[in-house]
């Protein structure tokens, strides 16, 4: 694996961002125009599997070789997916068709025969790409209608026994048809492509003498060059068998055009897609919430204009509710550089997830732009840096602190460190998996660079500015004395309001939860990202009145003790993501080996930790703007 500095790949980065200004559908992949007879070459990617979750480089089993192996430029977010795509010995050529090539013959041994066999028994696939565009297995539909699905990649084989015998054997699929769709230009003739498909097959070849120069197969048409019916006695894989690899090629003229050659893959699902139950849930969070809001804001107002109509200072000492702990709401709180920090971190997880929804969402970021997606959030988690600098230092210095140096430390090494250490702890077990997945030491110290060389300044440069600042004014005085709390209702103690607090955000994105995780886990392309922009603004709605709401509650109780309450109520939804993690792997997932259920838990543990950050961060000030706002809005005798 080529390793790449740092600067390597943020030009490699910039590159495909400024070139995708130039591209008409799906920025970052420019049309190609090819005349009849311009040679195409067919890519090989990583080996998939859903029952595993590792991929391997496709040259891991013994396929065909070509002289030289060249990997193609990745960026950084293709290197973290586990993504090796290089080039094959299939060479096609336009509008040509090719029937019964012959790719190689190779001679199994017993390392070979075993790893091709743990490959059928786990079932996994070949992806391959020709001009941008992955492989699709065309497959009839279950309910026996006349349109066709599409499956991603073809599988390496299959399991079955021979007639009359009940001894399982395994077969490879070494003959290949592959299909290739193109869409003409009428005036120039040129054509693009629009389509790439295949269909795998099992043959058992045979030939009388082998010639390394021009090969003639028996299972062949001498004349046609076509498989021969009644030939296609399956190839078995075992120790000391040959296998001879083959492949043809047909060319069909599309009314399909470039612009939209992506529907087919990103619509293989499309079954699956509820729209109005996704719709309606959505609508359901947005009037529950609105309802919430009214029915605040209505008592809140009513309570501002009783407590300013009150006179004497005799009615003001029989008030009891929010009014009564002015002197103490403002009281810093416990391990407030903690929550400084971790405020921090929410700004700079929230500026790099609304960065990425916005150019997403503009398909700068599409499933075409191959680890794209990957590499902005990298890079924007980097760059917004200074903006979680500024904001923890701006909070540690309201909370009256004065070593902003510790607490810029802190939100440079604590999140991003966290992560890195369950991030490598992972990778330690794919490397030992022998997989493709795991990340290579060149990466991994583009990674420090990242973080040491921009983020860490960054936070630093912001924090110093943040500190620099005038510190924010509380709207009434603390006491010196704090007030003793009274004794609180169950239902108002805090890990009860906690978890209620929770629900209301997650229910608001767990419809969308589900495409997402099939996406990630199913191996299956996520496209819809406006949509997710909408799912994410209400959830963002939804934690800052949930928030509220209970702050509200809280402080009518006579507790003041709301700054890490505002923080965990909304942050707790985190915790029922990850125990709709836990419901989906038992659910939809056919995950056998227990590497890769680590694996599964700890990527999941990795987002919902970054998901109570990030809503932890959303509640936290909304809560803080609105009890500022309701102790400026009343007379304080």
């Amino acid at each position: 694996m080529e390793r790449r500095t740092l600067l390597h790949t943020i030009i490699i980065f910039f590159i495909s961002f400024i070139a995708s200004s130039h591209s008409f559908y799906l920025p970052g992949v420019a049309p190609r125009d090819f005349q009849t007879g311009d040679p195409l070459q067919v890519k090989v990617n990583k080996l998939s599997s859903t029952k595993t979750q590792l991929p391997y480089d496709y040259y891991y089993l013994n396929y065909c070789k070509p002289k030289h192996i060249q990997n193609s430029a990745e960026n950084l977010g293709e290197v973290l997916r586990g993504d090796r795509i290089e080039n094959s010995v299939f060479m096609l050529s336009m509008r040509k068709e090719q029937p019964c090539k012959v790719g190689c013959r190779v001679k199994i041994d017993a390392e070979s025969a075993k790893k091709f066999k743990e490959k059928i028994d786990d079932e996994y696939r070949v992806n391959m790409i020709l001009d941008n565009l992955p492989v699709a297995v065309p497959r009839p539909r279950r309910d026996g209608s006349q349109s066709t699905v599409y499956e991603h990649g073809f599988r390496v084989g299959f399991k079955g026994n021979y007639a009359g015998s009940k001894e399982e054997r395994y077969f490879i699929n070494n003959h290949l048809s592959f299909k290739v769709m193109y869409h003409t230009d009428q005036d120039t003739d040129s054509a693009r492509i629009v389509g790439f498909e295949v269909t795998p097959n099992s043959i058992n070849h045979e030939y009388k003498d082998w010639d390394e120069n021009n090969p003639q197969l028996t299972t062949c048409n001498q004349n046609t060059k076509n498989i021969i019916p009644g030939s296609t006695v399956p190839q078995e894989v075992d120790t000391d068998k040959e296998v001879v690899f083959t492949y043809d090629v047909t060319f069909k003229e599309s009314d399909i055009k470039w612009a939209s050659r992506w529907d087919t893959y990103l619509l293989m699902n499309d079954d699956q897609i509820h729209w109005f139950s996704i719709v309606n849930s959505l609508m359901i969070v947005l009037f529950l919430s609105g309802m919430v809001a009214m029915i605040m804001m209505r008592t809140l107002y009513r309570d501002i204009a009783n407590y300013n109509q009150l006179d004497t200072q005799e009615e003001a000492q029989e008030e009891t509710g929010w009014k009564l702990v002015h002197g103490d709401v403002f009281r810093a709180p416990e391990y407030s550089g903690l929550l400084s920090v971790y405020v921090g971190t929410g700004v700079q997880l929230f500026g790099m997830t609304l960065v990425t929804m916005i150019f997403a969402s503009l398909g700068f970021l599409s499933p075409s732009n191959r680890g794209g997606l990957m590499t902005a959030m990298v890079l924007l988690w980097v760059l917004m840096g200074l903006f979680g600098g500024y904001s923890s230092a701006r909070i540690y210095k309201m909370f009256k602190g004065t070593e902003w140096k510790k607490t810029a430390l802190k939100t440079s090494f604590m999140f991003p460190g966290i992560l890195f250490a369950v991030f490598f702890v992972l990778n330690a077990l794919i490397w030992g998996e022998k997989s493709s997945g795991a990340v290579p030491f060149g990466t991994m110290f583009a990674l420090f660079c990242l973080w040491f060389g921009i983020s860490v300044p960054l936070v630093f440069v912001g924090s110093y500015l943040g500190f620099k600042k005038p510190g924010i004014e509380d709207p009434v005085k603390t006491n010196k004395i704090p007030r003793q709390v009274p004794e609180q209702a169950w239902y108002m103690t805090p890990v009860f309001s906690i978890l209620i607090g929770g629900i209301l955000p997650f229910g608001a994105v767990f419809i969308e939860l589900f495409f997402i995780l099939t996406s990630i886990w199913l191996n299956q392309f996520y496209y819809i990202f406006g949509f997710l922009f909408i799912v994410f603004v209400i959830l963002i709605i939804t934690c800052a009145e949930i928030t509220v709401v209970l702050c509200y509650f809280q402080l009518c109780s006579e507790d003041y003790h709301w700054w890490w309450r505002a923080y965990l109520t909304a942050g707790s939804s985190a915790l029922y993501l990850f125990l709709y993690s836990i419901f989906y792997y038992l659910t939809k997932l056919e995950i056998t080996k227990v590497v890769s259920g680590i694996l599964y838990f700890g990527y999941m543990l990795i987002a919902s930790y970054a998901f109570f950050v990030l809503t932890g961060t959303i509640g936290f000030f909304a809560c803080l703007w609105f009890v500022r706002k309701i102790y400026s809005s009343v007379k304080i005798d």
